[in-house]
C-alpha cells in the first residue's frame, strides 16, 4: 500500500497526464482553483534512499508527498517541472500481539513522517534547494486506508495503538452483528460495505468495548477518532493547539459510517454500533486547503505551508493511473492487492462481492466520482512473511532470484 505516493502540484505548474488526459486535483490557497496531482509507484528496496534531479534551480517551487502506507512512511519533493527532486523513505514493523491482530503505533507512524520531512528538507539544503515557506507550496498525504486510531483531544496521546486495516480481532463482533441483523449487507445501502472485520466501524466498537481509557475519554469529551490521514493532518497543523480534525471523502467511505450517497455520516449506524458522531472527523473533499503548518514545527522555516491534498492510497493510485472516465480500472500491487475501476457519478452496486465506494471528489463544489473496488488483503506482505516468519529469503529483492528456479509460480 506504500507503492503509490501522492504529490500535488499548484496550478501554475501546469497538469499532469498524458495529452488526452490530465489530472487537475488540488485547491490553491487563494484562489480555490485547481492543480494538479499524480500518483508514482515504486518499490520499497531500503530503510531510506535519496534520489536527486540534475537540474538546480534556486528559484524553483516545490511540493511535498507524504505517503504514509502500511509498510512505511515516505516524503518525496517534486519541482515545478513535475521531476523527483529528493526523497526519504523509512520502513517500520507492525506489532502483532496474538494471532490474526494486526496493530501500529501511531506516535512512530507520526515521529516517521516528521523525520521524512526533515530528512528530506535537510537533503535539499545540502543539494542547493531553498525549502521555507515561500518556495514550498503545498503538502499532500496519501495513506493507508481503514487503519483506526483513538486520541486524547487533550493531551494529544493515543489511547491505544492503531489497530491496522488487516487486523482480525473483530471477527466475534461480526458474526455476532449478523446473526442479529440476518444480512452481512445490512449496512450496503448507505455504505456501500458489508459488515466485515475490514472497515473501521467495528476496530471503533471493539476499542470502546476493551479498552477502558477509550471509554473515559468518551465520557469526558476528549476522545477523537481518525483513520491516519486524520491523525497526522491534526498532528501536523497544530494537534492541541488548534489542530484540524478532518477526514477526506475517500477515507470517511472506508469506516462503514458514512452515507456514500451523501458523503456524510450515518447516525443511524452510529447509533446501532454505539458510536458517538462527536469522536468523529469533518468530512471534506480531497482537493482543498485544510490547515497550515504551525510555527516551529520544524526547523526549516515552513510554516504557514497549506497542506491541501488528501486521498486514500488506492484512490490516489486510481487517479495516478489516469482512470478518469467511468469504466477505466487500475490494478496495483503493495501489501495487498486492490482492483478500482471508475464509475463516475454513478453508485454501483455489485452482486459478485465487489466494494462500492468513493474514488475522489476534486473540491468541495466538484462531483463525487464513485468507483468499484476488488481487495485482496495479502500480497507484498506474504513475501515479508516468507522473510520474517520462514525465513526463506534474507531481503525482500531475493524473491525474484529464488522464483526463477520454480517449474510454476
Amino acid at each position: 500500500m506504500a507503492n503509490r505516493l501522492l504529490s500535488t502540484y499548484l496550478k501554475r505548474f501546469g497538469s499532469w497526464g498524458s495529452p488526452k488526459k490530465r489530472v487537475n486535483v488540488f485547491a490553491t490557497p487563494k484562489s480555490k482553483k485547481l492543480f494538479g496531482a499524480v500518483v508514482v509507484g515504486s518499490s520499497l528496496t531500503s530503510l531510506s534512499l535519496f534520489t536527486t534531479s540534475r537540474t538546480r534551480n534556486q528559484n524553483d517551487k516545490y511540493i511535498l508527498a507524504i505517503d504514509e502506507g502500511t509498510s512505511s512512511a515516505r516524503v518525496i519533493l517534486y519541482n515545478s517541472k513535475k521531476q523527483p527532486c529528493l526523497t526519504y523513505q523509512k520502513e517500520f514493523d507492525s506489532i502483532e500481539p496474538h494471532p490474526g491482530w494486526v496493530e501500529q503505533d501511531p506516535k512512530k507512524i507520526l515521529d516517521d513522517v516528521k523525520e521524512c520531512i526533515e530528512q528530506v528538507i535537510k537533503k535539499a539544503s545540502e543539494s542547493g534547494i531553498v525549502i521555507n515557506s515561500e518556495t514550498l507550496k503545498g503538502i499532500g498525504i496519501t495513506n493507508q486506508r481503514e487503519t483506526s486510531i483513538l486520541w486524547d483531544s487533550k493531551t494529544g496521546e493515543p489511547l491505544f495503538n492503531a489497530i491496522v486495516w488487516m487486523d482480525g480481532r473483530t471477527a466475534p463482533l461480526v458474526h455476532n452483528l449478523e446473526k442479529e441483523t440476518g444480512d452481512k449487507n445490512y449496512f450496503r445501502e448507505s455504505t456501500g460495505l458489508p459488515i466485515s472485520t475490514y472497515f473501521s466501524a467495528l476496530k471503533i466498537k471493539w476499542m470502546i468495548d476493551n479498552v477502558p481509557e477509550v471509554r473515559k475519554a468518551i465520557k469526558e469529551n476528549r476522545c477523537m477518532f481518525g483513520t491516519v490521514d486524520s491523525w497526522l493532518i491534526w498532528n501536523l497543523t497544530g494537534g492541541i493547539e488548534g489542530g484540524v480534525h478532518i477526514t477526506d471523502v475517500t477515507n470517511a467511505s472506508r469506516t462503514n459510517l458514512m452515507d456514500i450517497r451523501y458523503c456524510s455520516w450515518d447516525n443511524t449506524i452510529c447509533d446501532y454500533l454505539q458510536i458517538p458522531g462527536s469522536i468523529l472527523p469533518k468530512i471534506k473533499s480531497s482537493a482543498e486547503v485544510y490547515g497550515r503548518i504551525p510555527e516551529g514545527m520544524f526547523e526549516a522555516q515552513i510554516s504557514g505551508v497549506p497542506i491541501s491534498g488528501c486521498i486514500g492510497d488506492q484512490q490516489a493510485a486510481t487517479l495516478g493511473q489516469a482512470c478518469l472516465s467511468p469504466g477505466e480500472a487500475k490494478n496495483t500491487y503493495g501489501t495487498g492487492c486492490f482492483i478500482l475501476m471508475n464509475t463516475g457519478t454513478k453508485i454501483v452496486k455489485s452482486n459478485y462481492g465487489l466494494l462500492t465506494t468513493v474514488a475522489y471528489q476534486l473540491g468541495p463544489d466538484q462531483p463525487v466520482i464513485y468507483a468499484l473496488e476488488g481487495a485482496v488483503a495479502v500480497a507484498g506482505y506474504g513475501i515479508k512473511w516468507l522473510k520474517d516468519n520462514l525465513n526463506l529469503i534474507q531481503r525482500i529483492s531475493d524473491i525474484s532470484s529464488k522464483s526463477k528456479f520454480l517449474r510454476m509460480t
